[in-house]
């Protein structure tokens, strides 16, 4: 199972990618799509997905029988960090091809140099006087941001800032007659393509260290989410609740886009389910959880002074329960007991995560979700290392905790709760 989630994982660069991959899984198990410019008409004990924009979907599976209406939802990201194509793409600059491009999310920047590098995202293509998406990947080797020697900055190892406009541009190659809309032409098949969103991605296969217990790949942060998510949601056993899977696109820029997790893509999606079922949309929202799920920091082998000293996971330690202060995660003492109760019951081992009190760490997409529509929440991960690198490392027995975990949530109700 690891393996088929990697490969998974490897075959979803960016969101697009991920998202067509994700229907084509949920079509093959019997899922039906309703598109959001259609009436959402639902049975029970049917299985439905939604999409918007290419890059978000949301599944979701409801009982044969509804006693006390539950949402039980696991949310998570389709995005990662990388470089996004600006328009007017190729710069012919001292014999070289360079690609014009600028970050997307808060990139770690070091590890996108000196490797191959592709092209993925979606080409916007005109057919019989309609515009379509379509996803795209070009899957080879077809660009490298190239270091300076060291012989021409002696400096280069003692670290300096990196400019997006100068230092990170990748070449393409050395033939000032290549056009790149001619090159997406030939590739895709595609004749009458109008515009793209192209993004940059390391052509490299994931890697597990024999049995070491570690791995590394692209889009460990937050793919693995999303896709263990999924496929518990197919897998888990029938139960009263109505089973949800939200995986939204642009968390690494803050969410506040059409398909974001600040848009009203979940608000809209459950108030349509609730519409559609008869059952009153507050009512059962005061009775749901949700499980924000993102990447969290292991501990680091070199630098263990950059945790906190108390808690500081490990990789394949368990699942990681992160909280905030200042409410960067959702959880909080109740909606923390609520899934600790669970893993403790089927013998799921669990950590904590908190940023040092000296540093502002990241944040995710739960506390943005949950302003569109109040659910209890908490914020989990899996530890990992180099979170926003293009190639970060996690461990082999945390994927099956996860795993195990989401099956449980969505097969069975979780422990009641009074809040007074």
């Amino acid at each position: 199972m690891i393996k088929e989630i990697l490969e998974l994982i490897a075959k979803s660069p960016t969101p697009y990618q991920a998202v067509e991959n994700f229907s084509l899984i949920l079509d093959n198990v019997g899922f039906k799509e309703v598109k959001e410019d259609e009436d959402m008409v639902l049975e029970k004990g049917g299985h439905y997905y939604t999409r918007r924009n290419g890059s978000s979907i949301i599944a979701f599976v409801i009982p044969e029988a509804i006693k006390e209406p539950t949402f039980k939802i696991v949310a998570s990201h389709s995005d990662c960090p990388s470089f996004k194509l600006k328009p007017n793409t190729l710069i012919k600059q001292n014999g070289y091809i360079k690609l014009n491009t600028e970050p997307y999310g808060g990139a770690l920047y070091a590890p996108w140099f000196d490797r191959p590098l592709s092209l993925a995202g979606r080409l916007i293509v005109r057919e019989d006087q309609r515009l379509v998406s379509h996803p795209f990947d070009l899957d080879e080797d077809f660009c490298v941001i190239p270091s300076v020697a060291i012989h021409q900055d002696r400096l280069a190892n003692k670290g300096h800032e990196l400019n997006g406009q100068i230092d990170l541009l990748p070449i393409v190659g050395l033939n000032e007659d290549f056009d790149l809309l001619t090159f997406l032409k030939q590739k895709s098949g595609y004749e009458d393509i109008v515009t793209y969103d192209l993004y940059l991605y390391p052509h490299i296969s994931p890697v597990i260290y024999g049995d070491s217990g570690l791995y590394s790949s692209h889009h460990i942060d937050d793919l693995l989410s999303a896709v263990t998510s999924l496929l518990s949601l197919i897998e888990a056993k029938k139960c009263d609740d109505i089973n949800v899977a939200c995986i939204f696109d642009n968390e690494e820029v803050g969410s506040r886009t059409y398909q974001g997790a600040n848009s009203d893509f979940m608000k809209v999606t459950l108030t349509r389910i609730a519409k559609a079922l008869d059952i009153d949309l507050y009512k059962t929202s005061a009775r749901s959880y949700m499980i924000s799920c993102d990447g969290a920091h292991a501990i680091h082998p070199n630098h263990p002074e950059k945790s906190d000293q108390n808690n500081h996971p490990k990789i394949n330690e368990g699942i990681v329960i992160k909280a905030n202060a200042d409410q960067s995660y959702t959880s909080d003492a109740l909606t923390s007991a609520i899934i600790i109760d669970l893993m403790q019951r089927h013998d799921i081992p669990y950590q904590s995560f908190t940023n040092r009190s000296d540093e502002r760490g990241g944040s995710t997409l739960g506390n943005i979700a949950i302003s569109q529509l109040s659910i209890k929440a908490v914020d989990i991960g899996v530890a990992q290392l180099a979170m926003h690198s293009c190639f970060e490392t996690a461990g082999t027995k945390d994927i099956e905790y996860l795993l195990k975990l989401f099956h449980h949530f969505y097969s069975e109700d979780l422990i009641k709760v009074e809040d007074r």
